[in-house]
């Protein structure tokens, strides 16, 4: 299935990590949101479990080994383009993760992975979705259902 233009929704998840106060972000090197940071994720393979995918996302784009936790955040990202046609559309899962390594090392997917303190992470140019995200995380509600 093409990612532009999409006939359905595709399924995407994200891994909110977060050790003494630092969160590990991705600046994205593909649309959409190229350039901006965002936490590490893409999308569920045919079959994958989501949290098998969470964790493979996270190796992918940042080098890390996690352990994923529990579903933290439900948002949609829809993108039109100038004539108003859907050119993406995702529903994506952010699951809360512990990191079992440190040291990050950018993918394919990313320009560059780096671990923010939270305070800090908040005035990056962010994707919409992590801005909800960690808006979300700091004011330490529960997550959507």
């Amino acid at each position: 299935m093409d990612r532009e233009y999409p006939k359905y929704p595709m399924i995407g998840v994200g891994g909110l990590i977060v050790k003494k106060g630092k969160v590990l972000l991705v600046k994205r090197a593909k649309e959409p949101g190229k350039g901006l940071w965002a936490v590490p994720g893409g999308l569920v393979h045919v079959g994958e479990n989501l949290k098998d995918a969470v964790v493979r996302e996270v190796m992918e784009e940042a080098g890390i080994k996690v352990r994923v936790t529990d579903k933290f955040y439900v948002h949609e990202v829809i993108v039109r383009d100038e004539k108003g046609k859907v050119k993406y559309h995702y529903v994506i899962l952010d699951f809360l993760a512990s990191p079992l390594t440190d040291e990050v090392k950018p993918g394919d997917d990313a320009m560059d992975a780096r671990w923010f303190p939270l305070r800090d992470a908040l005035k990056l140019p962010l994707t919409e979705g992590t801005k909800l995200l960690l808006a979300k995380f700091t004011k330490g509600s529960p997550g959507s259902n």
